[in-house]
């Protein structure tokens, strides 16, 4: 029986000693959509309701770099998140909302660095220096190589922004979380647990090795690192997975990378239960899902966790479904008793079993990659891709096949038709949203925002640290996708070879 305790190095059993007992995990409802307003009116409602973080959906546009009256938009503003073009935007997203008080996630990649900009600029007009907002930005760029496809220039300027995140906010932004490396999208694009587990962690040597080339301390900015995991079905496989994750991750701190800092060794993750999983088809099975899911989080020791919505197979969560995913977690947390024991399933033979198994297999593909030359080769190349794709098509077959049984799906299925109340999407605010970004580019002093894209150019072709520099676009009124463009000149575009 494994006799390490919880807050002990490597940190298997959790990364604190009493674990929930001394806090619960932050919890968070992904949401965005529409118009700024409308999603602010969202957060609003969820904080009401007892979340305890704001994570924040982003629309297609902003996550490549187009701003919502760009024709590249034209169909996709405010459809999967929210739009975010303007300073202006960003404003009204967190009208009375604290960002002192308030934790908040972003999920974004390729315009990191200028939602950041963004965020820090909006703390400031609320008087909120950048020493006291808290929170996380995605800022996981090679993960979109591998699985979701929201990238915009080549791995090596790419990797250079996210560096640039993790130097200024070691010195400007102590309480922020700079990257939140993320197996999610891998583990949705069809990966295996291993898969995830090993791909996650291999990006995260990436981008440690990438900080320490540029002459960062690791102890310094290792302690802002952050992981972001799928909650799968397989319940003990799940458990297993996180608890070797924090295994895994503290001994390449350590060994490979020599830091010291505790808090450095420390894999500190979100978790959101599997978007992939939801059916379509008797909806209601999706809260059931969910609830095993979010449990597998909880017992796996996750720092922060979202629950999905019983309808978002159909739609955008609606206000009463993603009421009923929030008050799952507060039922966990509140009725269950499981969080009066760190990492309750240490010392079961089937879990540390499943554990020291997963860490096995992922330390087997990582040294592939090694092989390789690293994360970004092995991206390239286009083996990390096609390994995903392998699984997602041997899963698949075993669905089709009525091996792998998906309750309400491939069994026990109904003819019957659901009615349910979906979210719509508001095509008039929509277009106000468009009317919104062209009014403050007719409104702003041009000449200034031409001469601050310019420095931005000038910036790029140099080694400077782009953070200022973008943080001064935004203040004197670039917009996003100005900025995006502007690096877009200088870097060029990615465009997949393999």
């Amino acid at each position: 029986m494994n006799q390490e305790k919880a807050g002990q190095f490597p940190f298997t059993r959790g990364i604190y000693s009493n674990m929930y007992k001394d806090r619960l995990w932050t919890m968070r409802q992904y949401a965005g959509f529409t118009t700024a307003e409308k999603s602010n009116k969202r957060y609003r409602y969820l904080l009401d309701q007892g979340v305890t973080g704001l994570s924040v959906a982003f629309d297609l546009p902003t996550q490549i770099g187009y701003d919502s009256d760009h024709a590249m938009a034209l169909g996709e503003v405010g459809k999967v998140g929210v739009p975010i073009s303007t300073s202006e935007d960003m404003i009204r997203l967190f009208k009375d909302i604290p960002l002192e008080s308030v934790s908040t996630s972003m999920t974004i990649n390729a315009t990191a660095a200028i939602l950041l900009a963004l965020y820090i600029i909006t703390g400031e007009k609320q008087g909120v220096s950048t020493q006291n907002l808290k929170g996380t930005i995605q800022n996981d760029i090679l993960k979109e190589y591998i699985a979701r496809g929201t990238y915009i220039y080549p791995p090596e300027p790419s990797m250079r922004i996210v560096t640039d995140i993790f130097d200024f906010c070691s010195n400007h932004v102590p309480n922020w979380n700079t990257i939140s490396i993320s197996g999610y999208h891998i583990r949705e694009a069809g990966s295996t647990a291993a898969q995830e587990l090993a791909f996650t962690l291999a990006d995260g040597i990436a981008y440690v090795q990438a900080a320490i080339d540029k002459g960062l301390d690791v102890n310094r900015f290792g302690k802002r690192l952050s992981f972001f995991f799928n909650s799968h079905n397989d319940f003990l496989t799940e458990v297993a997975k996180f608890r070797a994750a924090r295994r895994m991750w503290a001994h390449i701190m350590k060994d490979r990378f020599g830091a010291t800092e505790e808090k450095a060794l420390m894999c500190r993750f979100h978790t959101q239960t599997g978007g992939s999983t939801l059916a379509a088809h008797q909806i209601d099975n999706n809260v059931v899902r969910t609830t095993v899911q979010a449990m597998s989080a909880v017992l796996g020791g996750t720092q922060s966790l979202h629950t999905n919505s019983r309808d978002e197979a159909l739609a955008l969560p609606s206000d009463d479904a993603v009421k009923l995913a929030l008050r799952t977690q507060q039922i966990i947390a509140n009725e269950s008793g499981i969080t009066e024991h760190p990492d309750p399933f240490g010392g079961s033979y089937v879990v540390e079993g499943l554990t020291d198994q997963l860490e096995t297999e992922a330390k087997a593909i990582i040294a592939d990659i090694d092989k390789m030359g690293g994360a970004v080769v092995a991206i390239e190349k286009g083996w990390v891709q096609s390994k995903i794709a392998r699984s997602a098509y041997e899963y698949q077959a075993q669905v089709d096949s009525g091996d792998q049984v998906i309750v309400g799906v491939n069994k026990y299925t109904s003819d019957e038709m659901e009615e349910t109340d979906l979210l719509s999407i508001d095509s008039s605010a929509v277009e106000d949203q468009i009317k919104h970004v062209t009014d403050f580019k007719t409104k702003r002093n041009n000449d200034h925002v031409q001469n601050r894209l310019n420095g931005l150019k000038t910036a790029a072709d140099t080694a400077e640290n782009l953070m200022p520099v973008i943080i001064e676009c935004v203040k004197h009124d670039c917009t996003l996708g100005e900025i995006s463009d502007s690096l877009r000149s200088v870097f060029g575009e990615y465009i997949p070879n393999f």
